[in-house]
């Protein structure tokens, strides 16, 4: 492809991506359910319009950092810290219901097998897929309706952040079962020097970033020397520790959200993010997704895919929630905000497929699921939250 083509690309999202958003709004929807529609229509499977490049991955990339350093700096900590453990038992319970679901699913439509088989190694491995929470979508959706900094939202956030860390866990031991050369002991053991690591330097950067605020307040050169830093960690996350990008993003947010100016860095990066890179990290969803490649037995699986992938984590969120003794409503919210698949759950489905435990057909059932629970979730929390007074 020209390199000028991505401008011509660029073009096409901004505008459908715009053009939708502002009908879903229209329509007392989420914005960002028009915008992955946006992407589903002039992507491959309807108008072909635009296709899903190496470039538009690594740019939907960048805009889902950005929101989820966003929402960290939009996070308070008290409440973070409050939640904390309350949001670790709903990230295991949110890995361990969907795990056992999608395995169920698996080995009934391809018969149960005996552990230690590849064929049970695969049953397990769709499973696996259902374990990871994007909480990019339920992210923005709270932001867009004022609710991320309340108590129900900060726990959605963290439960869905500890919730990818388990699943990577997951993933490695489950990929150890096929190649024994996989050392599992070594994820864990990464994970903890990563939030170690955010514990050190975190201290440090934000006594960096406190005496910078305090000499250039409401200087541009905050939000600047922020989005370094959230970069830094962003990249330190993935190379150096194997966690995933986003979480580093996160922790980055996390960091600053207490200085002086942290609503001011927020606003500066939401600019970037609503203009360009938001759009194209959702409208990216619907690009990905081909649906001219259903066949009729794929259509029975995924269709199974799909109501299994959103009820177990809404069961399983939800009942431990409740059992948290928040109301019946509010552990709705936290169901379905953890409903969400998106980057991390493509990540792990194509692992599946690089390490051939899954074939390539599985591929269209995840992004079925993402398409999916990334237009229900909006739609669904917009509705729970209809006529509450806005959490500050």
């Amino acid at each position: 492809m020209e390199t000028y083509e991505i401008f011509k690309d660029l073009a096409i999202i901004i505008v459908f991506a715009e053009l939708f958003a502002l009908i879903a709004k229209k329509l007392k929807g989420p914005r960002v359910v028009g915008q992955i529609i946006a992407g589903l229509l002039i992507g491959p499977s309807i108008l072909g319009l635009v296709d899903q490049t190496e470039f538009i991955a690594m740019m939907a990339e960048i805009g889902v950092v950005l929101i989820m350093f966003s929402a960290g700096l939009e996070t308070n900590l008290s409440d973070l810290i409050k939640t904390g453990p309350k949001a670790f038992l709903i990230a295991c319970v949110g890995v361990a219901v969907p795990l056992g679901g999608g395995y169920l699913l698996s080995s009934f439509f391809n018969g149960f097998a005996q552990p230690g088989t590849t064929e049970f190694v695969s049953n397990l491995f769709i499973g696996v897929i259902l374990t990871a929470t994007s909480v990019g979508i339920t992210v923005q959706t709270l932001k867009e309706m004022g609710r991320l900094k309340g108590e129900i939202g900060t726990l959605i956030l963290s439960a869905a952040i500890i919730d990818d860390i388990i699943g990577i866990i997951v993933l490695t031991f489950v990929i150890g079962m096929k190649d024994p050369s996989s050392n599992a002991s070594g994820v864990i053991i990464n994970t903890v020097l990563f939030f170690v690591f955010v514990l050190v330097v975190g201290v440090v950067s934000y006594w960096i970033m406190k005496k910078a605020d305090a000499r250039w307040e409401h200087h541009r050169r905050i939000p600047i020397l922020s989005l370094c830093i959230c970069f830094i960690f962003t990249y330190v996350a993935e190379h150096f520790f194997g966690i995933a990008d986003i979480t580093g993003a996160y922790a980055a947010g996390i960091i600053l959200c207490n200085l002086k100016d942290a609503d001011y860095i927020s606003r500066r990066a939401d600019i970037n993010t609503y203009m360009l890179f938001g759009p194209i990290f959702f409208a990216s969803i619907g690009l990905k997704t081909e649906i001219n490649e259903l066949g009729s037995s794929l259509i029975i699986f995924s269709i199974g895919f799909v109501v299994v992938g959103l009820l177990t984590k809404i069961i399983g969120c939800g009942l431990i929630a409740k059992l948290m003794k928040y109301s019946w409503k509010d552990s709705l919210k936290v169901g379905v905000g953890m409903m969400t698949r998106g980057e991390v759950a493509l990540i792990v489905a194509q692992k599946g497929l690089s390490s051939g435990i899954i074939e390539a057909k599985y591929f269209t059932s995840v992004i079925l699921l993402i398409l999916f629970s990334s237009i229900l979730t909006p739609i669904i929390l917009k509705l729970l939250y209809k006529g509450e007074p806005i959490e500050e």
